[in-house]
């Protein structure tokens, strides 16, 4: 795959020693001198940069492919099931050019550790800021999603023996220890049980589908609808690979890497795998449920196969919660302590911010799933002011300012007309799932309460 690369730097600018003694370092001259968000010193008791790209693609599959692959069956039963395919193969497809694209930007900037920092080089203070919140924000409803599809696991492997707000705080509370370590290669061997776990469930839920076909059941090639109700089911491909996955957390993912050259190794791996699995899945549940199949499609599967799907999956469910308040927690870590001594060494108050930071992300999203009862909802509204950006529009954003600055200003941008258009295309193609996504969203909830839908906090 080529996209007329840009030269990246063999290495990062080497950090004084002296700044390691500071407790709030110059951040943003640290931004524009290119100084690697990470140092490795012998004499550090704790190493961030320890991963290889084997294991990135295991953290990465471990939370693209998670409950949002449950919602994908449910898409074909709307626009059917030829554009339904075509639209997920599209997107794996549109989703390895954008990661080229964010991979290419980190290289370039090896201060880069989330969007926050790349939105101070982009445009200044203001952008990083909201960039910044948006990550923190979309992380910790990214945490609410996923304990939320924990306690559909637990009440139904329970046949609900249990009030539903405490399954989410059984959950919530797995999630925290999750999400507890430091360092994201003490999560990498966990990344392997989760892909394992969730391949395995996918395969059993489709095994029990095949087995129990709905009898009468109606499959369409292709079906007219109209747009609110489109795109409505073309969301739940989008945010699978845009709201359900490491996009937003690339940058803090390839810099805790041993190369991060290797990085493009990992987004082929994720995206190949996420893709053909996401088409398999979606095919073979739609093909025996037929347009009647529900969100999320194990609930369309007789009780003793969706409790089973449903238990292998849970570890999955856990794993990926953990790492979207591990990566809450640590953009709000790095902003405080970068290069200090409470990064690299086991100091109390290291490890006390670190602590607390991780219960505040799993208790502000335990508190979002049970007390906010359109929470769900939102889910899609963050998604789309968010994750449409940090998936898609910010990467065409990211390739005209390299290409601008690295490579001779305007003569540079028109010297590769291709790669200009299609980085104008994916800024556009961010904008219009961000618009029309918060749209479905906010009319999503406008008919869930005129119909009665929406129920009370802490109810079970």
């Amino acid at each position: 795959m080529t996209t007329n690369n840009l030269p990246v730097n063999e290495k990062a600018s080497p950090v004084l020693s002296e700044t390691l003694d500071k407790s709030t370092p110059d951040v943003s001259r640290e931004l524009t001198e290119n100084k690697d968000v990470f140092v490795e010193r012998p004499d550090h008791e704790i190493h961030y940069k320890t991963l290889s790209w084997q294991f990135v693609s295991l953290l990465m599959i471990a939370e693209i492919v998670s409950n949002g692959l449950l919602s994908l069956p449910s898409a074909l039963a709307v626009v059917g099931i030829v554009p339904g395919v075509i639209l997920i193969v599209f997107l794996g497809i549109f989703g390895l050019f954008t990661a080229k694209l964010l991979i290419d930007f980190k290289l370039n900037h090896p201060s880069v550790h989330n969007m926050g920092d790349a939105g101070y080089l982009l445009s200044g203070p203001i952008v990083r800021e909201i960039l910044s919140g948006g990550t923190i924000i979309f992380a910790i409803c990214g945490t609410g999603s996923v304990i939320l599809s924990g306690q559909q696991a637990l009440s139904t492997l329970s046949n609900n023996g249990l009030c539903t707000v405490y399954f989410v705080a059984i959950f919530s509370v797995a999630t925290f220890f999750v999400a507890l370590p430091r360092t994201l290669d003490r999560l990498s061997w966990l990344g392997l049980a989760s892909v394992l776990l969730i391949t395995l469930s996918a395969v059993i839920a489709m095994v029990g589908a095949g087995l129990n076909p709905v009898p009468g059941r109606v499959l369409s090639a292709t079906l007219n609808t109209n747009f609110y109700q489109a795109f409505l089911a073309i969301t739940n491909p989008v945010f699978s690979y845009a709201g359900k996955n490491r996009r937003f957390s690339f940058f803090i993912l390839i810099s805790e890497m041993r190369n991060p050259h290797e990085a493009m190794k990992a987004a082929w791996v994720l995206q190949g795998f996420a893709t053909l699995l996401y088409v398999v899945f979606a095919v073979v549940m739609y093909i025996y449920i037929g347009n009647t199949i529900n969100s999320p499609a194990f609930f369309s599967l007789p009780p003793v196969w969706a409790k089973a799907s449903f238990g292998i999956a849970l570890a999955n469910f856990l794993i990926a919660g953990g790492l979207y308040s591990h990566t809450a927690a640590k953009l709000v870590f790095i902003r405080f302590f970068r290069h200090s001594r409470h990064m690299y060494t086991h100091t109390v108050l290291g490890w006390s911010i670190w602590i607390g930071l991780c219960i505040a992300a799993v208790a502000i999203a335990f508190v979002l799933a049970v007390a906010v009862p359109i929470f769900s909802y939102l889910i899609g509204i963050t998604a789309s002011l968010f994750a449409a950006w940090y998936t898609y529009g910010l990467a065409g954003f990211f390739w005209i300012h390299d290409t601008y600055h690295l490579r001779g200003g305007s003569r540079g941008l028109l010297r590769h007309p291709t790669m200009l258009v299609l980085s104008i295309l994916t800024i556009i193609a961010g904008a219009f799932i961000c618009v029309a996504g918060t749209y479905v969203s906010a009319k999503l909830i406008s008919d869930a309460y005129r119909e009665g839908l929406i129920g009370k906090p802490f109810t079970c």
